[in-house]
């Protein structure tokens, strides 16, 4: 089988990691294409996935969404013609240029962009995403793939307007207990970073602002970098702000008490040796409710029905206002037990519409 995975943001990469592994483990054909967005092309070439990196975000207006959607869509298109026809190369070994048998499926995590180019070249398509107030990204994935793959906890009537009707295949858990089955921290990156394990350690993660869902700037977010600025000199704590952009990374790396980092870096090993994480998005915490990690959101759109099971268990707190910080170091007493769930799963829904 021939399978075809589109990565359009840093998350994606490690949601996928795993798929691509099991698919390659059962003897499949995986190629992957990427957008140059955030770290995506930074994380793949760490875990050693082969790629073809094809457009770039275009920006946060919805007009600048819609040129990219039409710009990438049909790059997508070309590179699967190419591809199919032998002409497409990728980072890696040279490839042949004989004729190959057309895609069996097509997989993203939240990609419009190969929705729309699967449903172009005729390629039956899945799509997964764990927040479903994303209306704009939903309305496209949801009415183009055959299968919406999803949290459980995500009730199938919210998804019924944007067209999943009959697709939703439900999991159960978070997307992190998957791709983080089989993985152990490294302190090599307490090294890497120059962080002193005697000293309390908080992992930031800035907003979303290039996200349609978050319009507005996040002054609760902006209080926490100066809580933590203080912090830095008052009682030794130590930040590492993990950012989504260049201008983000520009504006963080002048606070004092800040350590920011210039490419990708294993943050799931910082997120799991640090603290307490402090995040506006809603990736990472996940990874740190995965992990075992204290960690307050800050963020100010509407909650998603993972955030609203994850707040009323008490294993994600949502931050209301600064003081409520407890910036002290943790003791091993503290750490929870971790749930690990099998990526095949996974793998078995997103291929649900092969067996259809």
């Amino acid at each position: 089988m021939r399978v075809w995975i589109d990565l359009t943001n840093s998350p994606h990469v490690l949601v996928m990691r795993p798929v691509i592994q099991a698919l390659r483990e059962d003897g499949h054909e995986v190629r992957v294409t990427a957008r140059d967005f955030a770290q995506t092309l930074q994380l793949l070439e760490r875990f050693g996935i082969e790629h073809t990196a094809i457009g770039r975000h275009r920006g946060e207006r919805l007009l600048d969404k819609a040129a990219g959607l039409a710009s990438r869509s049909g790059a997508l298109v070309r590179w699967a013609r190419a591809e199919q026809s032998g002409g497409a190369g990728g980072r890696g070994p040279t490839r042949s240029r004989l004729p190959v048998r057309p895609f069996d499926i097509a997989l993203g995590h939240g990609s419009n962009d190969v929705s729309v180019a699967a449903r172009l070249l005729r390629i039956p398509c899945s799509t997964m995403f764990d927040y479903e107030w994303a209306a704009v990204q939903h309305h496209v994935n949801c009415r183009l793939a055959q299968a919406v793959v999803v949290p459980d906890a995500i009730p199938p009537e919210r998804l019924q307007r944007y067209g999943a009707r009959g697709k939703v295949r439900a999991y159960e858990g978070l997307k992190e207990e998957y791709y983080l089955a089989d993985f152990e921290p490294d302190p090599a990156v307490l090294t890497e970073l120059g962080v002193d394990r005697e000293r309390p350690l908080v992992v930031v993660r800035t907003p979303p602002e290039v996200s349609l869902y978050h319009r507005f700037e996040n002054d609760l977010f902006a209080q926490v970098i100066t809580r933590l600025r203080d912090a830095a000199c008052e009682e030794g704590v130590q930040s590492v702000a993990l950012p989504r952009t260049g201008a983000q990374r520009a504006q963080l790396g002048g606070v004092p008490g800040f350590t920011v980092p210039e490419r990708a870096i294993d943050a799931q090993s910082l997120i799991a040796y640090s603290d307490l994480v402090i995040s506006a998005g809603g990736t990472m915490n996940r990874e740190a409710v995965a992990l075992g990690t204290p960690v307050y959101t800050t963020f100010e759109g509407r909650l998603g029905a993972v955030d609203e099971r994850l707040i009323a268990e008490g294993r994600l707190r949502k931050l209301a206002d600064v003081e409520e910080l407890d910036l002290s170091r943790r003791h091993s007493s503290e750490l929870s037990q971790r749930v690990r769930r099998d990526p095949r799963r996974l793998v078995e829904l997103l291929l649900s519409p092969l067996s259809c």
